[in-house]
């Protein structure tokens, strides 16, 4: 019997012995063994055991003759199968042959038949059965054939692997696909992004690769538990599978990254895609009568334009991503060329940044901290700066979260810790009236358990009283860390001052006002730049200036760059101010020259 199916060679084929020992009985069974009476008892002693051997397999085993006819259906292919003996003999072998593939297999039995070339007669194939109920299933077979003056005839051995390919599957599962979302993992992502590459190439296509990260993710994970956090990755799968076709595939890299790849897609298709993916979106995702908004940001590599082989188009889907984060997230971005060269400076500086600790191109300037009532310098917030050997002066906005990513940042933050507390103490020295000096704390200072310590070495080390010592975190930094309050109450019995910069731009609950030792709110220049413009902004600062105060909180706002916002803010008693107006951040020398005019001369006057 020759099936006309795709097969291939198991690995748990039959043992070949087995069916030669069945096929030499069937050799006797069915040979001519009338010439005498003690040949006639042989073979009939030979057929009862044949007999009972292939009724005590549980197999199935069958023979059939040269038209498909059965005339031998074991206890195995009644078990198999679900058909009785009696149902089954004489009827044809395509009873057992799922519909699709019926016209194969009599093709197959006919060319067998006409040609006795046994090209797949002794090989053990993978085949689809069908049942008596119809439902199909997967069967092992081995195909063996004998021809006898009586003619040809043709055996299988036939094994249920169902179970076996249930465990593949599972296996198959845990290989290719994440457990959580159930999408394609990275594995199958690479086998799916190449034959999508060579499917393109052999078209002469354009394909699309879009890298996506969920925006502030690890922010709402701590927040609201990693519980709620795999609740809201499944439910954006689920939102990402309804925009795609059966042609598209959509996996999970790992965290809040997700990859799609569009086959067949031009330019204009696939920002047509990413926006209607950004507002898939829009709708906030609901859990535990709790609303959380999430966004996406999106960047696209095009085939062949951005890359014709699968590590140059990640790489310009995921330049395009991070120019994406860079400009301020939720959006999308094509690759351009131009991002090859940023990239390339960024690495060169995140190489550099810890040399230009150890050969000094690190310094600290300071901008003065006015009290609006009396018109004094009270404080000054110490700002890094670096003057790069060979690039010259680099942005903190440039260097500061390259600093973050690559660790560099606490080694940064000890080095302003340090000269800032001893420039303080200098300062005092000199004769000027103690002021306090404000610090920056990044998040991944904020996280070392040794911080505390850290900070009493550098007032130890310097002579500066605690109290002239303060500590700025962000939002951020500290909602959803549970040793957040414990880590400011260290730092409060030591007797800095703390407080919360940038106030009104993290997501976050006004709770932790009540709950962490807090000195002082710093309202971000964000919402100061625009109180002269916008109404809403002006009733924010407002509101934030009497909510401290109601609190018993120092209120401080950034960026004050004219008179007209000077003004709006002394009208509502802001405490501070900071900014342009008053100065940009300086170095050390012209502070304590400023310090000593406005001694004389208040700058408010």
């Amino acid at each position: 019997m020759e099936t006309i199916l795709t097969y291939s060679h198991s690995s748990s084929a039959m043992p070949a012995i087995l069916v030669l020992l069945l096929f030499s009985f069937l050799l006797l069974s069915f040979s001519s063994f009338r010439k005498d009476a003690k040949l006639k008892k042989q073979s009939t002693e030979a057929e009862l055991k044949f007999q009972s051997v292939i009724e005590s397999a549980n197999d199935a085993i069958i023979v059939s003759d040269h038209s498909g006819h059965i005339l031998q259906w074991n206890q195995g292919a009644e078990k198999i199968f679900g058909y009785s003996k009696k149902e089954v003999l004489g009827l044809n072998l395509d009873l057992i042959v799922p519909e699709q593939s019926k016209e194969a297999h009599r093709k197959g039995m006919a060319r067998y038949y006409e040609t006795r070339k046994p090209l797949l007669i002794g090989k053990t194939l993978e085949l689809t059965g069908c049942r008596k109920d119809g439902t199909e299933f997967p069967f092992e077979i081995s195909l063996g054939s004998w021809e006898t003056e009586e003619g040809l005839f043709l055996s299988s051995i036939i094994r249920d692997i169902s179970e076996r390919k249930q465990t593949e599957e599972k296996i198959n599962d845990l290989v290719y696909l994440d457990p959580l979302t159930e999408l394609p993992n990275r594995r199958l992502f690479y086998d799916r992004l190449s034959s999508t590459l060579n499917q393109s190439k052999g078209d002469d296509q354009t394909f699309s690769l879009l890298f996506l990260d969920l925006d502030h993710f690890k922010l709402i994970n701590d927040t609201f538990g990693h519980s709620i956090g795999d609740q809201l990755l499944i439910e954006a799968t689920s939102r990402l599978q309804k925009r795609l076709s059966e042609r598209d595939t959509v996996a999970r890299l790992g965290g809040d990254e997700f990859v799609v790849i569009l086959p067949h897609t031009s330019h204009t298709e696939a920002a047509a895609f990413a926006q209607d993916l950004q507002q898939a979106f829009n709708e906030p995702f609901l859990f535990n009568g709790e609303e959380v908004f999430i966004s996406l940001s999106i960047g696209i590599g095009m085939f062949p334009s951005d890359g014709d082989n699968q590590e140059s188009l990640i790489k310009s889907a995921d330049l395009a991503l991070y120019r994406v984060k860079e400009e301020g997230r939720n959006g999308f971005q094509f690759h351009t060329s131009d991002m090859n060269e940023i990239v390339a400076r960024k690495s060169k500086l995140a190489m550099s940044l810890r040399k230009g600790l150890e050969y000094g191109e690190f310094s600290i300037h300071y901008q003065p901290q006015i009290d609006l009532k009396t018109g004094t310098i009270i404080g000054v917030e110490a700002l890094v700066r670096w003057t790069h050997s060979k690039l010259g002066a680099i942005s903190p906005a440039e260097f500061i979260p390259l600093a973050e990513d690559t660790g560099a940042i606490i080694q940064i933050g000890e080095f302003v810790l340090r000269e800032a507390c001893k420039q303080n103490k200098s300062w005092q020295d000199a004769g000027l009236s103690p002021f306090r000096v404000a610090i920056n704390i990044s998040a991944r200072q904020f996280s070392q358990t040794n911080l505390a310590q850290t900070v009493k070495e550098a007032l130890e080390e310097s002579g500066l009283a605690p109290e002239y010592l303060e500590l700025e975190l962000t939002e951020s930094i500290i909602q959803g860390s549970k040793s957040a309050i414990t880590m400011m109450q260290e730092l409060k019995k030591m007797g800095i001052h703390l407080s919360i910069d940038d106030f009104g731009t993290g997501y976050s609950s006004l709770s932790y006002l009540k709950l962490f030792p807090i000195d002082t709110l710093k309202i971000d220049q964000y919402f100061t730049r625009n109180i002269q413009v916008d109404a809403k902004d002006a009733a924010l600062v407002d509101t934030i200036i009497r909510m401290a105060h109601n609190l018993e909180l120092n209120v401080i706002a950034e960026g004050v760059e004219t008179s007209e916002q000077l003004e709006f803010l002394k009208v509502r008693h802001c405490d501070q101010a900071q900014g342009y107006y008053f100065n940009k951040p300086l170095p050390a020398t012209d502070i304590e020259r400023i310090y000593q005019q406005l001694e004389g001369d208040p700058l408010l006057n």
